[in-house]
């Protein structure tokens, strides 16, 4: 048996990451300042959070506090075996309008994530949850082509999409970008310097039951929430943008391939791949299908820095980690759907903001 921490592990997915290690006997702590709670109505979602669903685990330890508190952070981490760091500010917009709280927790947090695990005995594993977007603006500069539905790379990336080696250099990233990328090179500088086994994974669209999206981030939940509770969607340009999309349940089988191996440090690009893309619109259309009931879509500009075609490219992780995605996009939206279906009412409540 292990000691597992996951950071943000009341989030849509620290909470799989919790459940899944709770299941296999292992102590989970889960650490999160429940700062979620502030933008929806609180009393409805409170009872209604993955916080809430963790509790029925007697092996998950819940503490309420804050990455930014490294005293804390410092005594917790002493006697963990393995961290999960998920805990961020996710929003790209949110970063734009408040950059400070998006630095002070996704670049200072993770310092101080990283800080404790080098001053723990215990010298514990770490997965760090990064993402697309430390490869900002420079995604654009590939070369693209158009249909009806979707942007499409030219054929030197349709097959395989962006690797790990893609420029993160002379290109806007958003704070959120930036943020993240701070952690992002900290994460692998520990590796090096300190020995620390470390898995960068740079994430590219994650979805899956019990996520609550909003129109920030979670835009494939959201879509799905949006349906079911007949919520209008604002589309920011054209909806031909196209992502590689991932289960949940994929995502933390390849961070457990990483855990297994031998391997010290990774960086890898993490995401559905070519063969699980969808666009925009290509997701409303199916959403529709399931449900039967036409969506209510309005378009506004571009935000900033939005990536018109992101796919990762995969092949490192399959290599290295012998992993692959298992679940399909019509398979894993089919569960999103019917789960967000089964939910709709205490959806639409959580939905009404507290006055």
């Amino acid at each position: 048996m292990r000691k597992i921490l996951v950071t943000g592990g009341a989030g849509f997915i620290g909470s799989h990451i919790a459940e899944y290690y709770a299941k296999l006997g292992n102590k989970v702590v889960v650490l999160d300042n429940l700062s979620r709670l502030k933008m929806f109505n609180r009393s409805v979602f409170k009872s209604f959070s993955n916080w809430e669903y963790l509790k029925k685990y007697p092996n998950i330890e819940l503490i309420f506090g804050d990455i930014r508190d490294f005293s804390m952070i410092k005594k917790i981490v002493r006697d963990v075996d393995v961290i999960f760091h998920a805990a961020a500010q996710t929003a790209v917009t949110t970063s734009v309008t408040d950059p400070h709280n998006d630095f002070t927790n996704n670049a200072i947090g993770t310092f101080h994530v990283l800080e404790a695990a080098r001053q723990s005995g215990a010298k514990p594993s770490i997965i760090f949850c990064s993402t697309n977007k430390v490869y900002g603006d420079n995604v654009n500069n590939i070369p693209l082509g158009e249909n009806n539905n979707r942007y499409v790379f030219n054929e030197k990336y349709c097959d395989c999409g962006i690797p790990e080696n893609n420029s993160i250099d002379l290109c806007e990233h958003t704070p959120y970008g930036c943020s993240k990328l701070t952690g992002d090179i900290y994460m692998q500088d520990y590796a090096h310097l300190y020995g620390l086994k470390i898995g960068v994974f740079r994430m590219s669209c994650i979805y899956g039951t019990r996520q609550m999206g909003v129109e920030d981030q979670g835009w494939v939940a959201w879509f799905a929430i949006a349906n079911v509770t007949g919520s209008p969607v604002t589309i920011y340009g054209d909806g031909k943008q196209v992502r590689d999309i991932l289960y949940i349940e994929d995502l933390i089988k390849a961070y457990d391939s990483f855990l297994k191996s031998d391997y010290k440090h990774m960086v890898v690009n993490m995401g559905g791949g070519h063969k699980n893309t969808i666009s925009l619109l290509e997701l409303v259309t199916k959403l529709e299908k399931f449900s039967g009931r036409e969506m209510e879509i309005q378009f506004s500009d571009w935000r900033p820095s939005d990536q018109k075609v992101y796919i990762s490219d995969i092949s490192k992780a399959k290599k290295l980690l012998s992993w692959e995605p298992k679940i399909s996009p019509d398979e894993g939206l089919e569960k999103l759907f019917n789960w967000t279906r089964e939910n709709s009412e205490m959806l639409r409540r959580v939905l009404k903001k507290a006055a």
